[in-house]
């Protein structure tokens, strides 16, 4: 079996990894770097719960192989937080009840973010048509809307 070293940025830190050729994103990033906030959900890209960013966009880590990501700059929902301190997205999602089990949470929360980032003034269809990729089986999806929504006004109100 072959194995490739690859370097890779993930949440602002570079990291060097020797990966087997068959190992997805997702695998590296919870058995070889211990961030398990990621999630595997279905392993074929249909629940979204494993989402993190690539390169600035949102992918299934589980249909991207890691040596794949050679160069790559990664942000996992780990990467969201600073300093102890929440990304306004995480604060809105537990203020307005988001989170239920917490299983889609880091997909939904990656898409959002990504969403924010391109659109920090998104309506609900945006914020909806972004999250089509992310499955729940909580929330009905209203709560998350909600909190994505909170998250812009939080953030259009920092920037003022």
């Amino acid at each position: 079996m072959a194995h490739h070293t690859i370097t890779v940025t993930i949440n602002g830190e570079t990291e060097i990894v020797t990966v087997p050729s068959h190992m997805t994103l997702l695998e590296m990033l919870r058995e070889e770097l211990a961030l398990t906030g990621t999630k595997n959900g279905c392993a074929s890209g249909e629940c979204g719960a494993c989402t993190v960013m690539m390169n600035g966009a949102p992918v299934n880590s589980c249909l991207v192989l890691a040596v794949e990501t050679d160069g790559a700059e990664i942000m996992t929902v780990e990467g969201l937080a600073h300093d102890h301190t929440l990304d306004p997205l995480q604060e809105a999602f537990v203020e307005s009840g988001a989170v239920q089990c917490g299983f889609c949470t880091p997909g939904m929360l990656i898409s959002s973010k990504s969403l924010l980032m391109r659109n920090p003034n998104p309506t609900d269809h945006d914020i909806r048509e972004a999250l089509v990729g992310n499955l729940c089986r909580c929330t009905g999806y209203v709560r998350i809307v909600d909190g994505v929504r909170q998250a812009a006004k939080l953030v259009a109100s920092d920037t003022k």
